[in-house]
């Protein structure tokens, strides 16, 4: 196993990007989609350039992503070809089951559907084109724009905050509207019931 010291920046197809996640908010990939066909190409490679995909190098040197799956969807649906990757450990040594278990354990990956059920490594899709959506990761990304939690560095804390919305917010009342279950989410978010949650700001009797 090789873990990279010095950043190494590569060019890849996003096409051949592999996820190590099922799902993913497409109201978060559509917010990034407006935000792509807003600027012009120079200033969506500026935006490239400081937004590098983490990736791992699995078997058969397949880049694995870890963050960023969103902006890579995005990139996808509007047609961006290439995106710059950089490699944050070079697992390609192992075979499939040690390298999915190595991803599981460090904290790469995230196995849990649209439900937030937990699923077998196989249920991870092969390409950025198959994540599926889960309208709590969308929430849980509206929630922190607007100020219910702050940006954490525990991995996956938004699909933390995503599984906690769904065990209180009724799935219907997202789809119908998002708007008003935004509301009702924010005030959980500020309740003591979440703060044990990764970037929990609630009010403290500090």
């Amino acid at each position: 196993m090789i873990t990279q010291r010095v950043p190494i920046v590569t060019p890849v197809a996003v096409d051949e990007l592999r996820p190590t996640q099922i799902t993913v908010g497409m109201r978060e990939v559509e917010l990034k989609r407006q935000m792509i066909r807003a600027q012009d190409a120079k200033k969506t490679g500026t935006f490239l350039g400081k937004h590098m995909v983490p990736v791992v190098l699995g078997p058969k040197k397949r880049n694995y992503v870890t963050d960023h799956h969103h902006l890579a969807r995005a990139l996808l649906e509007e047609g961006v070809k290439q995106v710059l990757v950089t490699v944050i450990s070079d697992l390609s040594a192992l075979d499939r089951d040690a390298f999915l278990f190595m991803l599981d354990n460090r904290g790469w990956m995230h196995p849990f559907d649209q439900n937030g059920k937990r699923r077998d490594y196989d249920a991870i899709p092969k390409t950025i084109g198959e994540l599926v959506d889960d309208p709590y990761r969308s929430m849980a990304g509206e929630l922190r724009r607007l100020g219910g939690y702050a940006k954490d560095t525990t991995p996956f804390s938004e699909f933390i905050w995503a599984d906690f919305l769904r065990r209180r917010i009724d799935k219907d009342a997202v789809a119908k509207n998002f708007d008003k279950a935004m509301k009702e989410a924010l005030t959980l978010a500020k309740g003591k019931d979440a703060d044990y949650l990764p970037g929990w700001c609630g009010p403290t009797s500090d």
